[in-house]
């Protein structure tokens, strides 16, 4: 009897424990099903496309703090992605998922025809500007003065979704009687970013080349031989600089968020931090109305956006 006695003390013990501990680890169980229920409240993933301006290193440099500000500022995981050339950002915005983008003003332009994007903000610079124009330029010691005396000459495009790049050049051989390009001069080809198209004229690999002010402006700050050795000969229309847009079907509460959080960076301390870095005085609201020199420069040139193939040769 007592060892029977001792054997219902073990049961009655097990049970007990039994009894304590089930509920606990079904508890438990049902704990993560809750965390991972559909209504469950998670940390929302943005994926904003970049194009390549300068190298993929620089562009990382710089627009890795803005996008941790952004993080911050509006309960997202902002995630940053590097596209190869220029007209990819309207490819990939669809097929890699992109929630948002910051355009050119021409890859602005033609994802509003193309993707119906919505434009929400853009840098306005320390100089008071928030646009850009595109430039010709030469060496100084080239001879090259106007459209004549670039026949049979080497011209570096940047891409063929640029305004700076590519417009603007098109638009002045139209002006001048250049039919086309490609049997006036002795050869051309695109360098994938305006600070290559800079280097490659200063350093002789092309005649004559196309990009943007503000990257041309930032390289003559730091080096003395683009100051002294480049010219420029022609400049196009002011353009919206580089524009932060969405998709349009992207939740409404974070657009405002974003857009709130661009728009109000200069009002602390953090944000005016990220500002100087990114080599912005402040972000200004930007509509689709701010494109209409690019629609207008397009259409001067007989480009419809719409079924545009800009795709480099």
């Amino acid at each position: 009897m007592p060892g029977k006695t001792y054997q219902n003390y073990i049961i009655l013990f097990f049970t007990i424990c039994l009894f304590f501990v089930l509920p606990s680890g079904c508890g438990e169980q049902q704990q993560k099903k809750a965390d991972e229920a559909p209504g469950k409240t998670q940390t929302r993933k943005l994926k904003i496309g970049l194009i390549t301006e300068h190298d993929i290193f620089s562009q990382k440099k710089r627009y890795e703090p803005l996008a941790a500000y952004l993080s911050h500022k509006t309960d997202t995981t902002v995630e940053l992605s590097i596209l190869s050339r220029y007209g990819n950002l309207i490819d990939n915005f669809v097929s890699n998922g992109l929630d948002a983008a910051f355009f050119g003003s021409f890859t602005g332009a033609l994802a509003i025809k193309k993707l119906a994007i919505q434009p929400l903000a853009r840098p306005e610079y320390p100089d008071g500007t928030s646009t850009y124009h595109g430039m010709i330029f030469v060496r100084k010691d080239s001879g090259i003065r106007n459209a004549a005396d670039m026949r049979g000459k080497r011209f570096a495009f940047v891409d063929k979704a640029t305004t700076a790049g590519w417009l603007l050049p098109i638009h002045f051989f139209k002006e001048n009687g250049i039919e086309d390009y490609r049997t006036f001069f002795g050869e051309t080809y695109f360098t994938g970013t305006h600070e290559d198209a800079v280097y490659d004229v200063l350093r002789g690999k092309a005649d004559i080349g196309a990009a943007k002010n503000t990257v041309f402006s930032r390289l003559a700050e730091s080096d003395s031989e683009v100051r002294e050795q480049l010219q420029i000969l022609v400049t196009s229309p002011e353009v919206p600089a580089n524009a932060l847009a969405v998709r349009m079907d992207l939740d409404e509460s974070l657009k405002q968020k974003i857009k709130n959080a661009l728009l109000q960076m200069d009002q602390d301390v953090e944000g005016r931090k990220v500002l100087q870095d990114f080599g912005a005085r402040k972000f200004v609201a930007t509509t689709e109305k701010d494109y209409d020199p690019v629609f207008d420069y397009a259409r001067k040139i007989g480009l419809d956006l719409t079924t545009y193939d800009y795709m480099n040769e």
